[in-house]
């Protein structure tokens, strides 16, 4: 078992949070977590492109090859695998692992289960030491039907998912019954509207990602302090120092 893939049977669930940049992912790992991911909609939205649509392979596999060498384990969220072909997904997964990356996310988006089955196979023939979360979206994009969902994360299970993932499922007793369903750990996603860390973890979830919280909550506080500091008020919050955001120079950046 790999030294992420031990996060998910700690005695506290492994909570993950979501990086969009090389600064947030820093920062976040100077804040103790020992294990960061990325958010789709975060590196999207950085890059001015649309979430979802396969239209970040370049910019997620840029992150992952500046992040993979950082000293926390790295997951990334690749939507769908940025492909429905199983071997170009299994290249992808290829190239992130080759860069650092000990984590993928991939997501159903409701297509065909038996085409995202394909997708974990052909990912863990390419690349077996990378902990795959297969990420269903029946409560996310769907009605939540319990039926479906463990159908799909049966197979997604018997293709070789390492952790399966239900974003949505915010429930404690549907939560409890899938933990006592599945043999792998499961994810859900914190809203803040939900059940609090300790109840999820109560109910025997393994892996609490934040997904796109902190990216927009970013945006939040970043609007909210121009508005403090238009209306003359001095900005709340926590402002880091522009030397804890800063890199220090490479020896090729410091002048002669």
């Amino acid at each position: 078992m790999s030294a992420f893939a031990d996060l998910h049977h700690e005695d506290e669930p492994l909570l993950l949070p979501n990086a969009w940049d090389h600064a947030s992912a820093r920062a976040l790992a100077g804040q103790g977590f020992r294990a960061i991911a990325t958010t789709s909609l975060g590196v999207a939205a950085v890059a001015g492109l649309p979430d979802g649509v396969a239209a970040t392979r370049e910019e997620t596999l840029r992150l992952a090859f500046v992040l993979g060498s950082e000293p926390f384990q790295l997951s990334v969220d690749a939507e769908g695998g940025f492909s429905d072909d199983p071997d170009e997904v299994a290249e992808f997964a290829r190239e992130l692992h080759a860069v650092g990356a000990v984590g993928i996310n991939l997501e159903d988006g409701l297509g065909p289960a038996a085409r995202h089955a394909a997708k974990i196979a052909a990912v863990k023939k390419a690349a077996p030491a990378l902990f795959v979360n297969a990420r269903t979206d029946t409560h996310w994009l769907g009605d939540g039907d319990t039926t479906d969902t463990l159908t799909r994360l049966d197979a997604y299970r018997q293709a070789g998912a390492d952790g399966v993932f239900v974003p949505g499922l915010t429930d404690l007793r549907r939560i409890a019954a899938l933990v006592r369903h599945m043999d792998v750990p499961l994810n859900v996603l914190y809203t803040p509207g939900g059940p609090a860390v300790p109840h999820l973890a109560d109910a025997g979830v393994r892996r609490i990602s934040l997904g796109s919280l902190l990216y927009r909550r970013a945006l939040g506080a970043a609007l909210e302090a121009a508005a403090d500091i238009r209306a003359g008020r001095p900005p709340k919050g926590m402002t880091p120092s522009y030397g804890e955001v800063a890199l220090p120079p490479t020896r090729q950046d410091v002048p002669l």
